[in-house]
């Protein structure tokens, strides 16, 4: 089955096919392709099948993950030996406001399926990640952020309220006023509660289909630092880090984008559309589908690597900063562009190694991550620099300060090395009082997760999944790396 392809619902009563063995499968990844598990699946419909579902697993002793379009890179969405329930069939827009950009939808819709729905309206997403292809059921599980965190905060602060099914059999509607300890813990509770089945969310008003964007060169990591000191003049501000090249720790490029104002857009109403949100057909001369074989060309090495941040960083060093426009596909959805993206890391994948920082050490952990890896030949192939606000979910990785987003390529010669290393800076993170990002994830040990997320918010989670899933029938490789349900 294709990454995109949506099963097929099962034809017979799923609740029929006991034992488990008769029920379809197949192995299921993470999208950085190094996480794999073997694992049957089912395609509920109904919050009464979910119920139901869930009710048999327990009988069965089975447990269950679940799955939306399967872009968290690590193994937050597999479930090696047990159930898969796919969601995406869970995709439907139930109400829709126009006048007010309040929308209910089912949690299989993905982010572009929203926008899509919305901005010929004159609403985009508040929150985006960097691809438009997650569920929104993944993205509150995880509560993601994008661009524009220090703004706007992750996408659950966004939404309203959640219809949600436990294994315990309850169908309970959640918000900040109805079980407010619920919503804030379903929201950035990694699929470990139950299942949401609707989501209410408020969407921004946009007066055109582009941003007003502007990139530059910064020379060191230090620079990058202070120039995000002026990111609230921007509604949205990110930077690439070149983590491999000659120069100075930390060289690399910043982007800032700003909403247009009403009448500002030079395409008016059409830049609107659909249509309208094309993405690029090239990059730097190369067709969109040839740059993931390029990309494999040069990141066969960290020489080649080198070549290839070297030439990137020059073209930005004698490039404008002067305004210009980007429809918001384009600045927010790079991965998009590239179809096959991720193939570039093939054979062995790819991790990527999230920490959040607090904003008074970011500069000394970030400085220091890059001069370890770079010391060891284990270097990233992909630096990405955001700022970040605190937020109210019970476990949730935003904190008052950045993240350092880094691709590292997984190798036979590597990986050991390669982990050993990570562990060793993930101890510096959480001296420095830092976190890690579940979506991201695939090395973090229990110790790691009881200290970055802190034993108090751990004991409260753990009492209210014993509320919703007294039998612990859900499950992912994630939950179980790293100690969910690890007595205290």
């Amino acid at each position: 089955m294709a990454e995109q392809e949506i099963a097929k619902p099962v034809d017979q009563d799923p609740l029929s096919q006991s034992p488990l063995n008769q029920l379809p499968r197949r192995v299921f990844d993470g999208f950085g392709l190094h996480n794999r598990g073997l694992s049957h699946f089912l395609v509920p419909r109904s919050a009464d099948e979910l119920s139901a579902l869930f009710r048999r697993a327990s009988e069965l002793e089975t447990t269950v993950c679940f799955r939306g379009n399967g872009r968290s890179y690590g193994d937050a969405a597999i479930n090696p030996g047990g159930l898969i329930l796919d969601m995406r069939h869970f995709n439907k827009v139930l109400a829709w406001d126009p006048e007010t950009g309040v929308i209910d939808t089912e949690p299989g819709l993905t982010i572009q399926e929203l926008w899509q729905h919305s901005l010929p309206h004159g609403w985009w997403p508040p929150v985006v990640p960097g691809t438009s292809f997650p569920t929104l059921g993944g993205c509150l599980s995880m509560n993601i952020h994008g661009k524009n965190h220090f703004k706007m905060g992750g996408i659950g602060d966004h939404v309203q309220e959640i219809d949600v099914v436990t294994p315990a059999g309850a169908q309970l509607t959640l918000s900040r006023q109805s079980r407010p300890d619920l919503f804030h813990a379903f929201i950035s509770g990694f699929g470990m509660l139950g299942a949401i089945t609707r989501v209410r969310i408020q969407l921004k008003r946009v007066y055109g289909g582009h941003l007003r964007v502007a990139q530059w060169a910064v020379p060191d990591l230090r620079a990058q630092l202070e120039a995000f000191q002026d990111a609230e003049r921007s509604d949205y501000f990110v930077s690439w880090v070149d983590c491999i090249g000659a120069g100075a720790a930390g060289r690399g490029q910043i982007h800032r984008a700003s909403y247009t104002q009403e009448g500002e857009d030079p395409l008016g109403m059409a830049s609107m559309s659909v249509q309208g949100q094309s993405l690029p057909k090239t990059m730097m001369g190369v067709p969109m589908p040839l740059v993931p074989l390029v990309l494999k060309l040069f990141y066969s090495s960290n020489f080649g690597v080198g070549i290839t941040n070297e030439v990137k960083y020059r073209a930005s060093e004698f490039g404008s900063t002067s305004d210009f426009y980007q429809s918001h596909a384009a600045f927010h959805f790079l991965l998009d562009q590239m179809p096959g993206f991720r193939n570039a890391y093939e054979p062995g994948g790819f991790l990527q190694f999230q920490p959040f920082v607090p904003a008074e050490h970011a500069e000394h952990v970030f400085s220091e991550i890059l001069r370890v890896s770079k010391s060891r030949g284990l270097v990233s192939y992909l630096g990405v620099l955001k700022r970040y606000r605190p937020d109210e979910f019970l476990l949730s990785h935003a904190l008052d300060g950045y993240s350092m987003a880094l691709d590292y390529p997984i190798t036979r010669a590597n990986r050991v090395p390669l982990w050993a290393m990570l562990h060793e800076l993930a101890e510096l993170v959480l001296e420095a009082g830092g976190k890690f990002y579940p979506a991201k994830d695939c090395l973090l040990k229990p110790a790691h997760f009881r200290r970055a997320f802190g034993q108090e918010a751990i004991s409260t989670f753990r009492t209210l999944r014993t509320e919703c899933d007294p039998n612990r029938i859900l499950r992912t490789a994630w939950a179980s790396r790293v100690g969910v349900d690890e007595p205290e």
